[in-house]
């Protein structure tokens, strides 16, 4: 792990991994909700982006499916994918060869789907989960970790531990993963200090703690 990351890479390398999480787990939170909207209710979507802080319109499950990936809120996959690239761009000496590649083409997949305002349904949202997934098998497939690794996995574990407490699920997953941010963050800054958490506490105290840990080795000691 000896390799000398700058604040400025650090943290670009850390939200290459939040967007990324961010995307998989969003296209694995539409699929769920596309059946839903057909099967159960049809205003799932809706209630699946207010959790998030966003208010989506939408007249039927394929409609649903176009607001996800191209509708104008911050939370489209359009705009995530941008942010990733953005981030891969400024880091590329920092991450794999393949993976950039790859990011660089699911970035042009919706370009050019956004260009040609192509029907947008469940088989192309899989094949989105898809791409993204191997971009991650990409960045991971390493024996051996360097410092920017890290902070790759760290991104992709405060994004999970993020979304899945916005989405006000079961607190104990999320703190399963933070005792794995807790390692990292300690093998990245051996002097940092953390505190327990426990499921009685508000979603806004874990994440605020999240945020403090990553200022400790991002902000205080790059």
């Amino acid at each position: 792990m000896e390799q000398l990351l700058t604040a400025n890479v650090a943290n670009n390398i850390y939200w290459l991994g939040r967007y990324l999480e961010r995307i998989e787990s969003t296209l694995m939170e539409i699929v769920n909700t596309f059946d839903e909207i057909i099967d159960v209710d049809k205003s799932a979507g809706k209630k699946l982006f207010k959790r998030l802080e966003i208010d989506i319109k939408y007249k039927n499950a394929n409609e649903f499916l176009y607001e996800a990936t191209f509708g104008e809120h911050e939370s489209n996959i359009y705009t995530l994918i941008s942010y990733v690239r953005e981030n891969a761009i400024i880091s590329r000496a920092y991450i794999d060869t393949n993976a950039f590649g790859s990011i660089i083409e699911v970035s042009e997949l919706l370009k050019q789907a956004n260009n040609d305002q192509i029907n947008i349904d469940c088989a192309f949202i899989e094949k989105l989960s898809s791409r993204i997934s191997e971009v991650w098998g990409e960045l991971t497939r390493k024996q051996e970790r360097n410092t920017s690794d890290y902070f790759i996995r760290l991104g992709k574990l405060v994004e999970k531990v993020d979304f899945h407490l916005r989405l006000k699920r079961n607190k104990t997953f999320s703190l399963v993963i933070m005792d794995e941010i807790d390692t990292i963050v300690l093998r990245l800054n051996p002097n940092a200090q953390f505190v327990p958490h426990g499921e009685r506490e508000s979603y806004d105290t874990i994440l605020n703690s999240i945020n403090g840990k990553i200022n400790k080795i991002i902000v205080e000691d790059e």
